[in-house]
């Protein structure tokens, strides 16, 4: 088998025509959903971008143990599984991350990998004495600091080497994944993964994605929200909503180029193809921006998965209501290549799905670490905050004491302990850190570990929406019956999982 696995970044899929979008015209979109399978109810596992590649690549949930870092030594990887199995990986990435302390050991999974620079704040671009007066006068106040370490700063300075349609490293990096097709598509037994960062923030595209997409603005560049409630002037707002189309835009027209060589080299005979991404990205809806913050509403829960099988080429165009996971996409991959799934591994092969709708899982179950516990059985979602969340016992599992960013601090390490092995660690002791007491490394300080600073999560308070009928969870639902149902769920999985003790007293379960 052949396999190509297209991963975006914050790609909400109701910015996209075949899940309904109306402003945002995604015709390469629509052309894949009319070759695919579209699944129509499929939920993330962690949140956010390394917790939900870790989910990955291992096939099961990771935000019960562990905040945001590396794989660990006795994580399962599909692409190390794929190459122990005779079958060759590549990753063309520009998504950074994956090269800073809290992805490390991701990339190096795949037999070969190639690294697209220039993304957001990736340390690429080198300007000791960088015009920032100048600079000053292009952006808006809101995405402009240029204090050390700034996510804005390095950002900045990489913009003033993307210049053309070229530069734009998701447009490289499918410059790379067609390369990568010209040299083997004849060959047998690979898989491809073409991810790219965008559609995240900053929404910066060529200047013709936004043609489809004018306002009224006439401030400076303004693409990047901040992770808070929307506070902005009308017009800004609309600003930075079509900067979102613009990207999405771009992001449709790489697809494009993809299904474009496809149907000339016809690939469709012999070479299955995934699209995904890895969670949403909120608009304003609720009031807010971005992610992690806020409750885990369903603009960020539940994302698009098209999937293409040679072998069921005749159902292109269905759509499946089951529901479905991010941790289903590893056992899935290894399905595709005839390789069989770890016993740790707890989500399901989708290839079966393919051909009939049938159920596969009661429940999902989702989230970010140090928030809430989040559930849905496909039409009702859940969501469970602790009854004090300042106070709540939480630790991290985990041998990889790092941050995105840095290191675990000393400070941290002090009081760690080594605890028993969990159902899923190869018989592999862990170190319990406490995560109230985290500290990182960031220059030379100690900074507490931001996800469980005081403010940080808002809108906290357990509530039960039908999705059905109330597809915006707007209107809370109070039925007892039914919230304890999902109780019941949610502990199932929970225990599935082997969550930690500290994690049921958090949630107020027995």
């Amino acid at each position: 088998m052949k396999t190509v696995f297209v991963l975006f970044d914050s790609l909400n899929r109701r910015s996209l025509q075949p899940y309904g979008a109306k402003t945002i015209k995604t015709p390469n979109f629509n052309r894949l959903a009319d070759r695919c399978v579209t699944f129509d109810t499929h939920y993330v596992g962690s949140l956010p971008c390394m917790p939900a590649r870790r989910d990955l690549q291992t096939g099961r949930l990771s935000f019960l143990h562990r905040s945001w870092g590396p794989l660990e030594p006795f994580d399962n990887s599909f692409p190390e599984l794929l190459g122990n199995g005779g079958v060759q990986s590549h990753l063309v990435s520009d998504h950074f991350h994956y090269w800073e302390d809290g992805g490390a050991t991701y990339h190096n999974r795949y037999h070969t990998y190639e690294f697209i620079r220039g993304q957001e704040r990736d340390p690429w671009k080198a300007m000791v004495q960088a015009p920032w007066e100048r600079l000053r006068e292009k952006y808006h106040e809101m995405q402009f600091d240029t204090t050390p370490r700034s996510f804005h700063r390095n950002h900045i300075i990489n913009r003033e080497f993307i210049l053309e349609e070229k530069d734009f490293p998701s447009v490289q990096c499918f410059d790379a994944g067609i390369n990568f097709l010209n040299y083997n598509r004849n060959a047998e037994d690979w898989f491809l993964q073409i991810e790219t960062f965008d559609p995240h923030e900053p929404f910066f595209a060529p200047e013709g994605y936004r043609r489809d997409y004018p306002t009224d603005y006439e401030g400076p560049i303004l693409d990047w929200p901040r992770y808070a409630r929307v506070t902005e002037a009308p017009e800004e707002y609309e600003e930075l909503c079509a900067n979102y189309c613009a990207i999405v835009a771009l992001c449709d027209a790489q697809l494009g180029r993809l299904l474009n060589y496809f149907d000339e080299h016809e690939l469709w005979k012999d070479t299955a193809l995934l699209v995904s991404t890895d969670h949403g990205y909120l608009l304003g809806e609720h009031d807010w921006w971005a992610k992690v913050r806020m409750p885990v509403y369903d603009e960020l829960a539940k994302i698009p998965l098209f999937v293409y099988h040679p072998d069921f080429a005749s159902n292109a165009g269905e759509r499946r209501k089951s529901l479905t996971q991010t941790i289903d996409l590893m056992p899935t991959i290894l399905d595709l290549h005839g390789l069989p799934s770890p016993p740790e591994v707890e989500g399901f092969s989708l290839i079966n799905l393919l051909e009939d709708d049938g159920p596969l899982r009661k429940a999902a179950l989702y989230g970010v670490w140090g928030s809430a516990a989040n559930i849905t059985d496909g039409r009702y979602t859940y969501f469970r905050y602790p009854d004090d969340f300042d106070k709540q016992e939480i630790f991290q599992y985990t041998l990889m004491p790092m941050h995105p960013m840095s290191l675990f601090a000393p400070e941290a390490l002090r009081s760690a302990e080594l605890v028993e092995p969990f159902n899923f660690t190869k018989g592999v002791p862990l170190l319990k850190i406490s995560g109230h007491a985290e500290t990182s490394i960031n220059s030379g300080l100690g900074i507490p570990n931001r996800s469980l600073a005081k403010g940080f999560f808002q809108d906290q308070g357990t509530v039960l929406f039908d999705t059905l009928n109330d597809p915006g969870q707007i209107d809370p639902l109070e039925e007892k019956d039914l919230e304890d149902r999902l109780v019941c769920l949610m502990r199932d999985l929970m225990k599935a999982n082997d969550a930690p003790p500290e994690v049921y007293r958090r949630f107020g379960m027995t």
